[in-house]
């Protein structure tokens, strides 16, 4: 069976939606900022860890249905911690929040009357923002009309809209890259591309794809596999060409103003020049279009997992409990959510990123049964204990260890870890054999 091209744009649209929410928006102008003249080599890296392992990670998951499978290959101790861990984080603990915070905190807030009171125009706006988002999420069934046909086309036409703007009567003016980008500008695009959660999130998405697509008709698994790949690469091109534009605009305005504390506030700096006072509605009208439609996604395919391991519970209950959580977790504000971001990401990326190339080898290396629990067990712990050393926790002989891996300063000691332990699994299974 094969799907009308409709539908597959449709589908294309929902995963470009579904992916590209606070993080997507605030990431790729801070990075055209601070890299200035060197955005174009900081760039190739942002889009591995943001554009091709999210893609990826979509059709690995689909391929193995499910992420608990794909994690079971290590161990069913390790799939069942490594899922919820990755369900909590991408979800009510951290991802679904900050994607309701980021659009008031950066685009509502600024603009509302002097003396308001910030506390309860958060508490009415995220109230409005969960209460849309669950009531989007209850009917999964139409998630593709509703993103695919009006969310995703308003949200791409504002933001080409504020570049063509951009272009035409924008001041340009490219500074020199800050001194952290002036020399490892494409690893340190790479480890920006982690604060986007996208490869974290297709661990989550692949499934909802997968489901999605049955629900057209498609019950062959190979006939899922080729749409989901097919839609894959369409709304990674569209990713990828709107980072392009955000980076562009960011790194234009590298000699323009000073360097921002985030992405978002450039954006409100270019949106300001360009459009004044009436431009607050347009930036409000992009963020909160972004962050709405993966907050939908994100809700939708964490309650269709736990609905299915906690049978108690159904798939609506969960779409109400993880919404009213994330409406008291995000109110605790934008910095708190940030502030435990970096170090959880910093854990579980690098074991996401490995296992998604695992699972592309699977049929090549299934044989060895090594090689999934050897590498997941390095590259976690060294994650982890990265991750904690980079808090600012001395651990003594530990934290010499991680100092003394190679290119541990920029944030990738555990890929000599993870290879180490790719060597040991390769002679593990030939000593057995």
């Amino acid at each position: 069976m094969k799907l009308t091209k409709k539908q597959m744009v449709l589908i294309s649209f929902m995963l470009f939606s579904m992916f590209f929410g606070a993080g997507n928006l605030i990431f790729p102008p801070f990075l055209g900022q601070n890299a200035g003249s060197r955005a174009p080599v900081a760039t190739r890296g942002f889009i591995i860890t943001a554009v091709i392992l999210p893609i990826l990670g979509v059709i690995v998951v689909a391929q193995s249905d499910g992420l608990d499978k794909l994690a079971g290959r290590v161990s069913p101790a390790f799939a069942m911690v490594f899922t919820l861990l990755i369900y909590l984080s991408i979800g009510p603990g951290l991802g679904i929040p900050r994607a309701a915070s980021v659009p008031f905190e950066m685009a509502v807030a600024p603009y509302l009357p002097e003396g308001a009171n910030l506390g309860i125009c958060m508490v009415v706006y995220s109230l409005v923002f969960f209460i849309v988002a669950g009531w989007l999420a209850l009917t999964p069934n139409k998630l593709v009309n509703r993103i695919g046909q009006f969310l995703t086309p308003s949200l791409l036409i504002l933001i080409v809209f504020l570049f063509i703007s951009f272009v035409t009567n924008g001041t340009v003016s490219v500074a020199p890259p800050q001194l952290a980008w002036s020399e490892n500008a494409f690893l340190k695009g790479f480890c920006e591309g982690y604060q986007t959660m996208d490869t974290i999130a297709a661990l989550n998405f692949g499934l909802v794809i997968a489901t999605t697509l049955g629900t057209m008709g498609l019950s062959e698994k190979k006939d899922v596999i080729r749409h989901t790949v097919f839609a894959g690469i369409i709304a990674g091109t569209i990713l990828a060409l709107v980072y392009f534009v955000l980076v562009y605009m960011g790194m234009s305005s590298s000699g323009v103003y000073p360097i921002q504390d985030n992405g978002a506030w450039t954006l409100r700096c270019i949106v300001y020049q360009l459009f004044a006072g009436p431009g607050a509605v347009l930036l409000a009208a992009i963020f909160t279009l972004a962050c709405l439609t993966t907050c939908v996604g994100l809700i939708t395919s964490i309650s269709q997992y736990f609905s299915t391991l906690f049978k108690k519970f159904t798939y609506r209950q969960f779409v109400f409990g993880i919404s009213i959580f994330a409406f008291v977790i995000c109110n605790q504000g934008l910095t708190a959510i940030l502030s435990i971001s970096v170090p959880i990401l910093n854990a579980i990326y690098p074991v996401s990123i490995v296992l998604i190339i695992l699972g592309l080898a699977h049929e090549k290396i299934k044989n060895n049964r090594y090689i999934y629990p050897f590498t997941i067990l390095g590259t976690s712990v060294i994650s982890v204990l990265s991750a904690i050393d980079g808090l600012g926790v001395n651990m003594g002989v530990i934290s010499t260890f991680c100092h003394a891996l190679p290119l541990n300063s920029l944030g990738f000691g555990w890929v000599s870890v993870t290879l180490v332990m790719l060597a040991a699994s390769l002679v593990a299974d030939k000593m057995k054999n």
